[in-house]
């Protein structure tokens, strides 16, 4: 983690976004008056604190789930799987 003053980063800002996007920097911390104030992060990075499973025990997945696929795959024009 990088951390820079918000004039340098506002004079050199094309350079800092070269950084991330190149990989040499994962993360820029903007300070003001030395306290961070904003980071500097590539797009496409997941959020923190995504996880899987956030639905689990809310509903119950039907035994026939599966009936219906031959249909659904005609109704859409494909031929069902296997």
């Amino acid at each position: 983690m990088h951390t820079v003053n918000m004039f340098d980063a506002k004079s050199s800002l094309s350079r800092l976004v070269e950084a991330i996007e190149q990989g040499r920097e994962r993360e820029i911390v903007i300070a003001r008056n030395g306290r961070p104030a904003a980071k500097l992060v590539a797009v496409g990075e997941p959020a923190p604190g995504m996880r899987l499973g956030i639905a689990k025990g809310r509903f119950e997945v039907p035994e026939d789930i599966d009936a219906h696929n031959a249909e659904v795959a005609r109704l859409f024009g494909v031929a069902p799987a296997p």
